[in-house]
């Protein structure tokens, strides 16, 4: 390497062409990786063409979005084409980012049809628009044809007016009448996001039969990996999985093979529900019937990780009072972000009121000592923290199905004893804090009000923590929705009145 290095700082051009042909492409993507930017372009289009695609292949993905970024500035379209066939779509969607916008039409039409589709869905709605924008009725078509129903519908349900009529338009009419049926389902439920395309047998087929019925149809189905077994009215009898048809004999009816203990859903279930399933029991795929127990679509894996991310950040928003927002962080307009977080801190901050109307009342007693209101800030984050500890924990517990609202006495309980534990061991570390830091030797008792008030705040803290997510639960609220922000709040009120009341009981 040190060698190929020198040639290169010695401008030995024709040299170091001649040993890299000699390399094997391995050797060749590690000597890409310490080159500087500006040398990787040149260095690379030294390769002979099939050494540079083997190299690629084996160079890491960020050099890999390097070296393209690179290419395309300095034009090298035709070196270009090649390498972007061998990208991931998701590495390509975000190659796409960094391109003018002006010129994204250009590079996409570099793709070979089925990576370009399968790169339009990992894109930003934003850059969808532009693409379909610049393309012609006929490209349009085409990567309609190559979408999936359920991709399709994502795409349209994010679109303009005008596009999601130029976009059913060139559609087949097989695909425009699945797009319809599945935007009629409710925005979250499991109808909303499955997907038509799917492998169905027939009982009384042989194993021979179902595979030429997959080598058929396979090539439009989201899966092949689990088929599904109906009767002529489409009602579900049973599932059926790749590897059972592999090791089965060409013969072999599938009557006789197929899995009648299945899981299935319905078309209005809960979309957050339908991901918790493929989280407990591993599925690759969940079928969807509706009320008469007839197949009417699929879920397949990478549509319920979508689901768990976005509910996944819904709960973290709610959590942070602020109201979810779909579009990515750098996409939101400042007036969103503004709209969306001011009404949570206006509440707040009205709230909050009450624990000044709490420190005025108690203005006297407080007065007694400067110590008892320095101390105010460290008893409620203190108790804040404890209870939004106990929520979070409670929250997740309830998404995971960890705990209901029937466990609320086993979980006050449990929650009781670490608070007590808790309580405690801050008491100490708080008496030893007043004692060396601020020097209470001479007034204990203000040092055990203080004390006191941590310990019965954090017990306090805990409870209403791990009580609320509980009772809104059983309310059918979100229990995100009474997270850190609204208990922090609670919880310094509560704390603020039981000092007040403990330092008047001992000091006065």
């Amino acid at each position: 390497m040190k060698q190929l290095l020198t040639l290169l700082e010695n401008n030995q051009i024709d040299e170091l062409k001649h040993i890299l042909s000699e390399e094997t492409a391995e050797d060749i993507a590690e000597f890409l990786t310490l080159l500087p930017e500006d040398s990787l372009v040149d260095v690379f289009r030294l390769l002979p063409k099939n050494l540079a695609l083997e190299a690629f292949i084996e160079m890491d993905i960020n050099i890999r979005e390097l070296l393209a970024e690179g290419l395309f500035e300095e034009k090298y379209f035709l070196d270009l084409k090649p390498l972007l066939a061998e990208m991931e779509p998701t590495d390509l969607a975000i190659f796409f980012t960094q391109i003018p916008e002006g010129q994204l039409p250009f590079v996409f039409r570099l793709l070979p049809r089925d990576i370009a589709a399968d790169t339009f869905v990992e894109l930003d709605s934003h850059f969808q628009e532009i693409l379909i924008k610049a393309f012609s009725d006929k490209e349009l078509q085409i990567m309609m044809d190559e979408l999936f129903v359920d991709d399709a519908v994502d795409i349209i349900e994010d679109m303009p007016a005008n596009i999601v009529i130029r976009m059913l338009a060139q559609a087949d009419k097989s695909t425009r009448e699945n797009i319809n049926q599945i935007l009629k389902y409710p925005k979250d439920s499991a109808g909303s996001i499955m997907t038509v395309e799917y492998v169905s047998l027939k009982a009384e087929f042989t194993v021979s039969q179902a595979f030429d019925k997959i080598r058929r149809t396979g090539v439009d189905s989201e899966t092949v990996y689990t088929c599904y077994v109906t009767d002529e009215k489409r009602k579900l009898l049973g599932v059926v999985s790749a590897k059972t048809l592999m090791l089965s004999d060409m013969d072999t009816k599938i009557s006789s093979i197929m899995e009648t203990n299945f899981v299935s859903v319905e078309t209005d279930t809960d979309r957050e529900v339908v991901a918790r399933q493929f989280d407990k029991y591993d599925f690759l795929a969940l079928p969807v019937v509706d009320k008469d127990y007839r197949l009417v679509g699929i879920i397949t894996i990478d549509d319920a990780m979508d689901i768990l991310q976005e509910e996944n950040t819904e709960d973290i928003s709610k959590m942070a009072a602020i109201t979810p927002n779909d579009k990515p962080y750098l996409k939101t307009s400042v007036w969103r972000l503004w709209l969306n977080r001011v009404p949570w801190l206006m509440l707040l901050m009205v709230s909050a009121t009450f624990t000044g109307m709490i420190i005025e009342s108690y203005e006297a007693t407080l007065a007694f000592s400067i110590t008892l209101t320095a101390c105010i800030p460290m008893l409620m984050d203190t108790g804040g923290n404890a209870g939004s500890q106990a929520s979070v924990t409670i929250i997740r517990g309830l998404a995971l199905n960890e705990v209901a609202f029937k466990d609320i006495l086993k979980v006050l309980w449990k929650e009781i004893r670490v608070s007590v534990l808790l309580g405690a061991t801050l008491s100490i570390a708080c008496f030893a804090k007043l004692m060396l830091i601020n020097q209470l030797y001479n007034d204990l008792l203000i040092a055990f009000v203080v004390c006191l008030a941590m310990f019965i705040t954090v017990v306090i803290a805990k409870v209403i923590g791990c009580t609320l997510p509980l009772l809104a639960k059983k309310c059918h609220l979100d229990p995100a929705v009474v997270a850190s922000p609204f208990i922090t709040t609670i919880v310094d009120a509560l704390s603020l009145i039981i000092y007040c009341n403990i330092a008047v009981a001992l000091l006065t």
